[in-house]
């Protein structure tokens, strides 16, 4: 079994690299082309301050970039796995305790955000699908070495 994990990992840390990386870039790409719309996605959210809010809305989408593509080429792969991570958890936070608040909002994950009708919240389903985003960043932590990486 360990033999077998042994042969498969450097695939799976590609395949990680690439979802994580992926989703990243994907995500930042569509907040980046209205960056207004990405910090009205953060105030949202109502925890920061709004200048730190709109900070963050300005900012996170270059940063969600910048991961996703260094884990594409494979590069810092540690460290961006961690920091993938850290947004995921950051991000799972955020939106537990805007459910837990009883705030009816749109993530914002992938453009939008902002406020809805409660009947179109989906804080679960997103929660889920960050958590698995976070284990694949958890993943890249423990087993940085993969196929067609520059690190080396």
């Amino acid at each position: 079994m360990q033999e077998k994990f042994k042969v498969a990992q450097p695939w799976l840390t590609l395949l990680a690299r690439l979802t994580l990386g992926g989703v990243l870039i994907v995500a930042g790409a569509l907040k980046v082309g209205n960056l207004q719309k990405s910090a009205m996605a953060v105030r949202a959210y109502e925890i920061l301050p709004i200048w730190l809010a709109n900070f963050f809305g300005y900012a996170l989408p270059w940063v969600e970039i910048g991961i996703g593509a260094l884990l594409i080429i494979g590069v810092a792969v540690k460290i961006m796995g961690s920091l993938g991570a850290l947004i995921m958890f950051g991000f799972i936070i955020a939106i537990a305790q805007a459910w837990a608040r009883g705030l009816s909002i749109d993530c914002g994950c992938f453009g939008g955000g902002g406020t809805i009708d409660p009947e179109d919240t989906k804080y679960l389903s997103t929660i889920l699908r960050d958590i698995g985003f976070l284990a694949l960043g958890v993943f890249l932590y423990f087993y940085p070495k993969g196929r067609f990486a520059l690190d080396k």
